[in-house]
C-alpha cells in the first residue's frame, strides 16, 4: 500500500476534480504492475495497472489501491468491472470513497461477485492524500488553505518604502510548489493594487496554472495589472461585493476543489472570522518589522476559548525561515 501511495502521489495536483489514486498488483509476493491516475478523462489507476500486467492468471493476485474502486460510469467506465473481468481474487483498499453517491458501493460490488476485499489499510495516509477532493465531493465547497509569509510580530510587510519580501528565496520556492498543488489562488483588491502580483507557478517546469481570484468591494481595479494582461488573463476571476462564503460556493460549482488564500490580511481575517479555513501554511521570517499590514486582521474571536486551535501542528525549517502548517479547529 505504501508503494501504491507513492504511485498516487505522482498525480497529486494534476488530476482535479478527481482524486489522486495509485494501484499496485502483486502475485506470489512480487509486484508485477503499477499504475496511477494521470488526469481527468484518462484511465484510472486500476486500469493503468491492469494494462501493464504480464500474462497469466490473476486469481491468486492481489490488487492494492489507495481509494475504493469506482463502480459507476463517468468520464471512464467502472473500475470494478475491469477488476472482476481480469479475474483478480483479492483487493486491498486504503480509503473508502467519500462520495455519498458511491461510498462503499464499489467494495460491495466486488464482494458480491466473489472477490475478497480488505479495506482500511493505511487509511489515514490514503485519506489525507485526497483531503481537498474529500471535502469538495461532500460539500461542493473547495478546501481552503490560508497561506502567508509574515514576520515574527505578525506583519505581512516591512516598513513603508522598503523592499517587498520578508521570507527567503528558499521559502518562496516552497510556496511555488504549494501553488502547483491547488486549483485557485485568491487575494483581495488591496493586494492587487499594492503588489501587482503574477500569481503564477514558476520554476517548476510544465505544470498547470491555477485560477487567479480577486475579491473587490468597489470594483475599482487597475486595468494594467498583470492578472489582466498576461497569457493567463482568461483564468482570472473577479468577484465584486460578494462575501467569501458565496465566492467559495461559486468556485466549488466550477469544479475548483482547492483554494489557497494568499492575502492580504483583510481577506485572511475574513476567512478565519467566518471559520472557512481548512489548513494553514504560514512562513515565518526571523525578523520583527513593525510593518503596517497585519497577517490576519478581522474581528477575531470573542474570547481565547473560542479561537481556532491548530491540530496536527508541524514546524519545518526552510532556509532561515520556519514553515508552520496544521488544521484549525473551533470548539
Amino acid at each position: 500500500m505504501r508503494r501504491a501511495l507513492d504511485e498516487a502521489a505522482k498525480g497529486s495536483g494534476k488530476v482535479s476534480p478527481n482524486p489522486a489514486v495509485g494501484a499496485v498488483l502483486v502475485r506470489q509476493g512480487r509486484i508485477i504492475a503499477t499504475g496511477f491516475h494521470r488526469g481527468p478523462g484518462l484511465p484510472h489507476a486500476e486500469i493503468e495497472c491492469l494494462a501493464a500486467k504480464p500474462k497469466g492468471s490473476l486469481r491468486s493476485a492481489t490488487l492494492f489501491v489507495t481509494l475504493e474502486p469506482c463502480c459507476t460510469s463517468g468520464r471512464t467506465p467502472p473500475c470494478t468491472d475491469a477488476i472482476l473481468q481480469a479475474g483478480i481474487g483479492r483487493v486491498v483498499v486504503g480509503a473508502v470513497d467519500p462520495n455519498p453517491l458511491h461510498r462503499g458501493r464499489g467494495i460491495g460490488k466486488l464482494e458480491e461477485s466473489g472477490a475478497e476485499v480488505i479495506s482500511g489499510v493505511l487509511e489515514k495516509e490514503c485519506t489525507q492524500l485526497n483531503e481537498t477532493f474529500n471535502k469538495w465531493i461532500v460539500t461542493r465547497r473547495p478546501f481552503v488553505i490560508a497561506k502567508c509569509g509574515m514576520s515574527l510580530d505578525g506583519r505581512l510587510t516591512r516598513r513603508p518604502n522598503e523592499q517587498r519580501w520578508l521570507t527567503s528565496a528558499t521559502a518562496r520556492a516552497q510556496s511555488m510548489k504549494l501553488r502547483s498543488q491547488v486549483d485557485a489562488i485568491l487575494i483581495g483588491a488591496n493586494t492587487l493594487r499594492a503588489d501587482n502580483p503574477q500569481l503564477t507557478v514558476r520554476g517548476l517546469g510544465r505544470t498547470k496554472q491555477p485560477w487567479r481570484v480577486v475579491l473587490t468591494r468597489s470594483g475599482n481595479l487597475p486595468l494594467s495589472a498583470r492578472l489582466f494582461a498576461d497569457r493567463f488573463a482568461e483564468r482570472t476571476l473577479i468577484y465584486r461585493d460578494r462575501i467569501l462564503a458565496e465566492v467559495l460556493d461559486d468556485l466549488g460549482s466550477r469544479e475548483i476543489t482547492s483554494v489557497i488564500i494568499e492575502g492580504g490580511g483583510d481577506v485572511l481575517g475574513q476567512a478565519f472570522d467566518q471559520r472557512l479555513v481548512d489548513r494553514v501554511h504560514f512562513f515565518l521570517a526571523p525578523m520583527l518589522t513593525g510593518g503596517p499590514v497585519l497577517a490576519v486582521a478581522g474581528t477575531g474571536a470573542d474570547s481565547t476559548s473560542k479561537s481556532a486551535r491548530i491540530h496536527d501542528f508541524k514546524v519545518q525549517r526552510i532556509g532561515p525561515d520556519l514553515f508552520v502548517s496544521g488544521y484549525p479547529k473551533w470548539d
